[in-house]
């Protein structure tokens, strides 16, 4: 399953939250964004309970990481 994955940073570590999300295994991409979130990252799971274990294991954990918003993609 795939995943978009918003994420909020602490002002400053947008580079050093994108370097360390692209070395994470399941990310497919991630990019710096303008709007109300400062990072888009794609993911890719084998099913929800892996999902959950990537994000509270791998992506919440990391070092000016905020706040995410998880957007399961469904087509």
């Amino acid at each position: 399953m795939k995943a978009y994955i918003l994420i909020s940073v602490r002002t400053g570590g947008i580079s050093e939250v994108l370097s360390h999300l692209r070395r994470l295994e399941g990310v497919l991409e991630a990019h710096m964004t303008f709007g109300p979130y400062d990072i888009v990252a794609v993911v890719q799971a084998a099913n929800l309970q892996k999902l959950g274990q990537m994000m509270a294991q791998g992506i919440q954990p990391i070092p000016g990481v905020e706040e995410t918003l998880t957007c399961v993609a469904v087509d």
